[in-house]
């Protein structure tokens, strides 16, 4: 997810991270969708969950189902429509920027996750959602496929995900960070309530820490998720773009 920002126009220079300020709701949904991303990095490392293609195409689809799975479906709904929305602002940054497309990178193209997240979130319930994939413009050619997408992640990740619901015996995550920051508080209240629902087979850290770059990863040697203070500052741009 790492990328540097180059200013295409002053309103975007100008926003400053808010860092102890209290969020918009699309800030904290994508938070919360770069967290699940990076969990699902650590959840294919610590339960040797095996990989048909890119692991970054696996961690967005982890993402998206464990979304689906944890809320209710209206909150699912926005809380997916933000996500995705992300994506199209990266997008949109990248072209104000005239960046090509990085087809080298793991990651797909911003405007493919966008998609293929609205895509599973529809297909999980197709005729409860027509409003959701009307909003996100999902195309007819796609959306016929969306259902069975869905059979697909839930073929692929529910049984893991079955198999860490049984928490007895298995560590919590932990979290560390400035506890007066906004985005602290959002991921140590998520890891809070993720050690209810599903517990790793190996203990996995969460911190908050400054990393000289907006970004946030999954390190397999340390077992820790870093989210980056500088990626919120990011994710402000993209909402200033978007709006």
């Amino acid at each position: 997810m790492l990328k540097k920002l180059l200013c295409a126009a002053a309103v975007l220079c100008s926003v400053t991270p808010a860092m102890a300020e209290e969020p918009s709701d699309f800030l904290a949904a994508n938070i919360l969708g770069i967290f699940y991303h990076e969990l699902g990095h650590a959840i294919i490392h610590t339960e040797d969950v095996p990989i048909f293609g890119q692991e970054e195409d696996a961690a967005d689809v982890f993402s998206i189902f464990l979304v689906d799975a944890l809320f209710e479906d209206g909150d699912a709904q926005s809380l997916a429509l933000d996500m995705a929305s992300g994506f199209a602002g990266e997008a949109m940054m990248r072209d104000a920027e005239e960046e090509e497309i990085a087809w080298w990178d793991t990651h797909g193209p911003d405007e493919q996750r966008f998609y293929n997240m609205a895509c599973i979130l529809y297909g999980a319930d197709t005729e409860a959602r027509e409003g959701f994939a009307d909003e996100v413009g999902l195309p007819d050619e796609r959306a016929e496929s969306c259902a069975e997408e869905y059979d697909q992640a839930a073929a692929s990740w529910g049984s893991v995900m079955e198999e860490m619901s049984d928490i007895k015996g298995r560590p919590k995550l932990t979290f560390a960070g400035n506890r007066e920051l906004a985005v602290s508080k959002i991921l140590e209240e998520e890891v809070r309530s993720l050690n209810r629902e599903i517990r790793l087979s190996h203990p996995v850290g969460v911190s908050v820490e400054a990393c000289d770059e907006p970004n946030a990863y999954y390190d397999p040697e340390a077992y820790k998720i870093v989210f980056c203070t500088e990626f919120v500052g990011h994710l402000q741009r993209i909402e200033v773009l978007l709006k």
